[in-house]
């Protein structure tokens, strides 16, 4: 448990690491507060993420509750994320404030409102703080930060859903060059 099981490391180096036990802990409470918002089994949950600890922490919490999981590179244009979630409507979508890449900051939540006013399925933002922590997240009456999405989730016991071998655990997509992407499902036991 306490052997490091992530390594976080952005174009400035190395961020953070957690351990085994960390990482379980993390999933347990997000999964808690997912439980809470009332996501079970066959809803999904996307990402409009970078890699981040965050990232995976927010996936396993979905899988555990059997909540497939989606997600989209922040390099994505408004209508790239809407041509993929706009086919599966996501429940719930973290996200963050802002980004590094190529020695730039990258904007996010001006986009991320956008594609919340055109995915109405869409029933939470969650905004995980990275680069721009200060975000106004008060323009989308859907936002919530990371921390207060979590608040009052104890996560006192991690369990995953007992579900079929073909229970669908994420949706990919296609490049999306000959037309919409397509959405490629894969199952928990595949």
């Amino acid at each position: 448990d306490d052997r490091t099981a992530l390594v976080f490391w952005n174009e400035l180096g190395r961020q953070r690491a957690l351990t085994y036990a960390e990482l379980c802990d993390e999933v347990a409470v997000t999964a808690d507060a997912l439980r809470r918002c009332g996501v079970v089994a066959g809803d999904r949950v996307a990402g409009f993420m970078p890699n981040l600890p965050e990232t995976i922490i927010a996936m396993l919490a979905a899988a555990s509750l059997g909540a497939i999981w989606s997600s989209c590179s922040p390099d994505f244009g408004v209508n790239g994320v809407l041509d993929r979630f706009g086919q599966i409507a996501p429940r719930i979508l973290f996200c963050t404030a802002s980004y590094r890449y190529g020695g730039k900051e990258h904007q996010c939540l001006e986009r991320v409102a956008e594609i919340v006013s055109q995915i109405p399925a869409i029933e939470r933002v969650v905004i995980v703080p990275y680069r721009d922590a200060s975000g106004d997240i008060t323009a989308n009456p859907r936002a919530v930060s990371w921390d207060d999405s979590r608040a009052g989730s104890t996560g006192a016991h991690l369990a995953f859903s007992r579900l079929p071998f073909a229970h669908p655990l994420y949706i990919m997509y296609s490049s999306g060059t000959t037309g919409l992407p397509k959405c490629m499902v894969h199952g928990a036991g595949g």
